[in-house]
């Protein structure tokens, strides 16, 4: 019989998208490995992606992390990656690490990764060291996440902020007018794109496409999330049509 992993999710209370896009990849997995999974999530609440909501919404994350822990989640994911670097440089680190002692605590001990901190590693990974990035926040936070970025030892060549300020339109936005904004980027000397510096805006659908245009891999904090749950898991990290962080190649 295959092995079951339970999957948990720390999520802000207005995503939806971290709930779609994770559970769809690795179903698609599914398909070429053996491994199944179930999803679990617990909330904090959050509305609008501004710097004192996030950090409120950031306090509340201990709970989650003791929520999802009674359920004996084999991996949980703090899906908000701008509430993290909000909160200063390499909080990433002190999180996942304050989060693990939670759930040691409560008798049930699991890894966790932040999307904030998957991204980051992912670009180490594939070995970017300059990236072009899209981010849905307004720009003020968007050069807020680029100096975090920056300070892990990447360059941000070029970005765009599309200033969204209201988390649920984040993820009502619509994933196939990501290439045209990419377009209009300069990605020539860029070694990858991050597509969705956002785990609520919708990018999943567009990541091949947005491939196969520039000739560049691309990552997205949902996809790095991804990753980061499965190696966590010792399992290997491919998934279908998820873009080269996930293709084997890593």
């Amino acid at each position: 019989m295959p092995k079951l992993y339970r999957i948990g999710q720390i999520v802000p209370s207005s995503n939806t998208t971290m709930e779609t896009e994770i559970p769809a990849m690795l179903t698609a997995r599914q398909s070429i490995r053996p491994e199944r999974f179930t999803f679990h999530s617990s909330r904090m609440r959050m509305k609008t992606v501004k710097k004192d909501e996030l950090a409120a919404m950031d306090a509340e994350s201990d709970r989650c992390a003791l929520e999802l822990s009674d359920a004996h989640v084999d991996v949980l994911g703090y899906a908000c990656l701008v509430a993290i670097m909000s909160m200063g440089h390499g909080y990433h680190r002190a999180s996942e690490a304050r989060l693990r002692e939670r759930t040691k605590d409560n008798g049930a001990d699991a890894p966790v990764v932040t999307s904030a901190g998957a991204l980051v590693d992912a670009l180490k990974v594939i070995g970017a060291k300059r990236v072009c990035l899209v981010a849905p926040y307004m720009k003020p936070l968007t050069e807020m996440v680029i100096d975090y970025i920056r300070n892990e030892g990447y360059d941000v060549a070029e970005w765009r902020a599309l200033e969204i300020s209201d988390n649920l339109e984040v993820g009502r936005h619509d994933p196939s007018r990501l290439p045209a904004i990419v377009t209009g980027m300069n990605t020539g000397n860029a070694d990858a794109i991050v597509l969705s510096a956002c785990v609520q805006m919708p990018s999943l659908e567009a990541v091949p496409k947005v491939e196969a245009m520039t000739g560049k891999p691309v990552v997205t904090a949902a996809i790095a999330t991804t990753y980061a749950m499965l190696k966590a898991l010792k399992l290997d990290p491919v998934v279908p049509g998820a873009g080269a962080l996930l293709s084997g190649a890593y």
